[in-house]
């Protein structure tokens, strides 16, 4: 192995060298301009076969470990635990880079493909790239969130005005209890808060305890159900905004009571609370209803993803997208 790697990299080396008789310099195409219906990973053996499990629900031909590889042209290398393999296999990654192959961490490229994280392959080295999170770490960023926040919230208030003046006086109608319903959410730091909310279930819809809410939810009135289609529901949670207790845009808001069970099967689940929790959010818009561990997995890879690649114009998309679910009843 050694022998042949050392073998394919003089080679490399060679041709890295009349490329750059020729061109002056090697040139890396755009990544859209690479074949992108198969990859090749690099990855230790031990880590061959879960690879492999979690790439069978993608579309992708996968190739791995395959040193013998020399016509890097298209070719789109990613690598796994890189720290693990020898330094003759990284070498091997490095002049690939030198020979124009796109490549990158494989769950950077999954993630940024696909738009949402492949958590079941999260390794702390995702998280250490600063650059990537500036929600988390440039003050101009949050400062800019947090006046589009307030803006946003006073106007939507102002426009739905009528809109939550008579949903209140709907659900007075219908049943006894309250208009508004608090409940406890953890938000952004682990600190939890009182959400606001439409009352859209019966006032003993917990007394047996803390449920997980289904699509189809019997414990839900009439006027309801019609709210939390519509969204409707949550139009009071644009005072949390105002408070600062939550954004426009971010993860959804979760109850601890779920969280400390989540947590148990999901990697890095608390990570969603580095931001503050949103009145919609990219796994809202792009996951449908579910309320299965499934259903919290697939949200997390959508959170995850919000989080690294936050922008003002990632938000705008967001904002568009939960105006089509409200209009068109796509929501829960």
């Amino acid at each position: 192995m050694t022998l042949t790697l050392f073998s394919s990299s003089l080679f490399y080396r060679i041709l890295l060298m009349i490329k750059n008789l020729k061109n002056g310099k090697p040139f890396k195409a755009p990544k859209y301009a690479y074949n992108t219906s198969e990859i090749y990973v690099y990855c230790p053996e031990a880590q061959v076969e879960a690879i492999r499990s979690v790439l069978s629900n993608y579309e992708i031909k996968v190739h791995f470990n395959d040193y013998s590889l020399v016509n890097l042209d298209e070719k789109i290398i990613t690598h796994y635990e890189n720290i693990h393999l020898s330094d003759n296999q990284r070498e091997f990654l490095v002049t690939a880079t030198e020979l124009g192959a796109w490549v990158e961490p494989l769950v950077s490229y999954l993630d940024e493909r696909f738009g949402y994280t492949e958590v079941s392959l999260l390794k702390s080295s995702y998280f250490l790239h600063q650059k990537a999170f500036s929600i988390l770490s440039t003050k101009r960023t949050q400062r800019a969130k947090r006046f589009i926040d307030i803006s946003s919230a006073l106007l939507l208030l102002l426009l739905t005005s009528p809109i939550i003046l008579i949903t209140a006086i709907l659900i007075k109608l219908e049943s006894k209890g309250p208009v508004l319903y608090r409940q406890s959410r953890t938000g952004q730091y682990n600190i939890e808060f009182n959400v606001v909310k439409f009352r859209s279930m019966r006032v003993d819809a917990e007394a047996g305890g803390a449920q997980w809410a289904s699509k189809n939810d019997s414990r839900v009135t009439k006027v309801g159900a019609f709210i939390r289609k519509t969204r409707i529901d949550e139009l009071p949670q644009l005072f949390n905004v105002i408070r600062g207790d939550m954004s426009m845009v971010g993860p959804r808001p979760e109850r601890e009571f779920f969280i400390k069970e989540l947590e148990q099967e999901i990697q890095y689940y608390r990570f969603r609370h580095a931001v503050k929790p949103g009145l919609t959010g990219l796994a809202q818009v792009s996951y449908p209803y579910g309320a299965s561990l499934n259903d919290a997995i697939w949200k997390h890879k959508y959170d995850i993803h919000y989080i690294k690649h936050h922008s003002t114009f990632l938000d705008m998309k967001i904002f568009l997208k939960t105006i089509k679910v409200v209009l068109f009843g796509l929501g829960r």
